[in-house]
């Protein structure tokens, strides 16, 4: 019975992390909406970037050139430079989860 329990939570373990992931990169990427729209869509015929659905690898990667002054930006290289890595990919991965 014991080991079953145990197996259990250790199969369990990655979902939690997943949630908990899910739930960090909302958090984070809540101040966007102000620009970019609530769950990354912007209003339509909007000159910014909508984020919902784009693929994580690119929204992680163009965050990091803001950040490390590798794109021009007007406020973004400022906003990106408050984010870990970590907290780059949280987002990324908040953003390709939603729907386009």
């Amino acid at each position: 019975m014991r080991a079953a329990l145990v197996s259990a939570l250790l199969l369990a373990a990655p979902l939690a992390a997943t949630a908990q992931d899910a739930i960090t990169g909302r958090n984070l990427a809540a101040g966007c909406a102000i620009c970019h729209g609530t769950e990354g869509r912007t209003a339509p015929n909007s000159t910014l970037a909508s984020l919902a659905g784009l693929p994580r690898d690119y929204v992680a990667t163009q965050m990091r050139a803001f950040r490390d002054g590798k794109r021009p930006a007007t406020v973004m290289h400022q906003i990106a430079k408050g984010y870990t890595d970590p907290q780059i990919d949280a987002i990324a991965a908040w953003y390709a989860a939603q729907k386009r």
